[in-house]
């Protein structure tokens, strides 16, 4: 019986923990009329590496791979400004 309930509580705290990481956007409308359906995301932080799109990683709730090299550093990102965009 106890170790049923480690387990079960390692198994929560895991879960708990992969969700910290992850951040929920709200479905919004762009300046051009597209409207992006509510999706997650990883928590922001300084490194690209553990992005769902970053190469390596895997998307937890679509399945998709990562398809973004992780040592591209001219890579756009919705919060910084891309010279090479314009």
């Amino acid at each position: 019986m106890k170790k049923a309930l480690a387990l079960a509580l390692m198994i929560l705290l895991v879960a708990v923990a992969a969700e910290a990481r992850d951040t929920h956007v709200n479905g919004y409308t762009r300046k051009d009329g597209t409207y992006v359906q509510p999706h997650y995301r990883t928590a922001p932080n300084n490194t690209s590496s553990d992005n769902y799109s970053t190469r390596g990683n895997t998307n937890p709730y679509t399945g998709e791979p990562g398809y973004k090299d992780p040592n591209d550093t001219n890579s756009s990102s919705p919060f910084t400004t891309n010279p090479s965009n314009r």
